[in-house]
């Protein structure tokens, strides 16, 4: 079993920063793909960004040049740099590792006041 768990959400105005983690522990041989996603109250689900083992990016074209992936994977944590963030970033974001299956985190939740 793979635990994955968020932190660094919070209460922010807009036009500032925050820096979400994703730590996942348990049985982990390799970590393949790991990912932001967000989803706000009644729409969709929606990728952020993710990253490759080897540190490849894709961003979602809302979050091009205010956010930023990072990873550790010596520690199997993957992070989220928000800069400039906006009232319509706020969303629940939750984390996705891919390791033999997908597993999620619980999500933490992130709020631009304008």
């Amino acid at each position: 079993q793979v635990q994955v768990v968020e932190s660094g959400g919070g209460l922010v105005q807009a036009g500032g920063s925050l820096r979400l983690s994703c730590a996942a522990s348990g049985t982990i041989f390799s970590i393949n793909t790991m990912g932001w996603y967000h989803q706000a109250p009644g729409k969709q689900r929606e990728l952020v960004a993710t990253i490759t083992r080897g540190g490849s990016t894709n961003y979602a074209d809302s979050v091009k040049g205010r956010f930023t992936i990072s990873r550790d994977n010596g520690k199997n944590t993957v992070y989220l740099q928000m800069n400039s963030l906006q009232p319509e970033d706020t969303a629940i974001y939750l984390c996705n590792v891919a390791v033999s299956r997908d597993y999620w985190g619980q999500g933490t939740q992130v709020t631009v006041s304008s």
